[in-house]
């Protein structure tokens, strides 16, 4: 092997240098390991130091297919362009899904409950229509985003929405959201996750108490808005009782 190559290559066996003049059958087998190391090392130096393949210019030219554009997006159809203050919308949407941290407490409420019910606001003016506003009804748990979440978030996560359940009432977007980050809860329970699961669950048998002591058959949507509230809350104080083994906080079966 050349000095320049042995730089380079630096051998890792020792193995003596080959004598080229010596008789080389490449038929015959090699009988020791010494042999075959040699065989590799006479095969090596007898390659040529530069190889140049053979290419047929005018077989490559006709196999090119590459197709590059330089050109933008489509126009929208006339009457179909979004307007400037929906696509703002939509980025500041966005760029919320990818804000909070696992430790910002106001950031997940406001993200998970919206300004909305959030700055306890029963409606905001919106003179333009631009869809929905994930930023005031809050975002739902789509899959895309709780499937990312560690089970040390999804403690956070939960344990913030429990306390803002300890001191607000019970919505729909809460109780989306309680469902998901329990659905994402790994079993066996961490020692916090077990307190903060039978915490929910108590007060949500606190929040049934009340719901029915307000259900008062004089306006149906009323009663119906508050048997929803009540099957929610049933919900989750079943999932904690029986499927995560609190049997001690399940209701009797009636």
């Amino acid at each position: 092997m050349e000095p320049g190559m042995e730089e380079l290559m630096p051998r890792l066996l020792p193995v003596d240098d080959c004598d080229l003049s010596e008789d080389f059958d490449p038929t015959v087998p090699p009988r020791t390991p010494q042999e075959y190391l040699k065989r590799v090392q006479i095969e090596a130096a007898r390659c040529p130091d530069v190889v140049v393949a053979q290419i047929d210019p005018k077989k490559l030219r006709k196999k090119q297919t590459v197709n590059i554009s330089i050109s933008g997006c489509q126009p929208a159809p006339e009457g179909y362009a979004p307007t400037l203050k929906w696509q703002q919308q939509q980025v500041a949407n966005f760029s919320a899904i990818r804000q909070p941290k696992s430790e910002d407490e106001e950031g997940w409420k406001k993200f998970c409950l919206g300004e909305r019910a959030y700055s306890e606001i029963d409606a905001l003016s919106d003179n333009e229509n631009l869809g929905i506003d994930y930023l005031k009804v809050g975002f739902p748990p789509l899959l895309s985003i709780v499937s990312r979440m560690s089970q040390a978030t999804v403690t956070s996560v939960l344990e913030y929405l429990t306390s803002w359940f300890g001191e607000k009432k019970f919505t729909p977007e809460l109780g989306r959201w309680l469902y998901a980050l329990l659905a994402c809860l790994e079993k066996p329970l961490l020692p916090e996750a077990h307190s903060l699961i039978r915490q929910l669950a108590r007060r949500c048998s606190e929040v049934r108490v009340l719901e029915v002591t307000r259900t008062v058959p004089v306006f149906l949507f009323q009663e119906n808005k508050n048997e929803e509230q009540i099957s929610a809350l049933n919900l989750i104080i079943c999932l904690v009782s029986r499927y995560f083994d609190q049997r001690d906080l399940a209701d009797e079966p009636s």
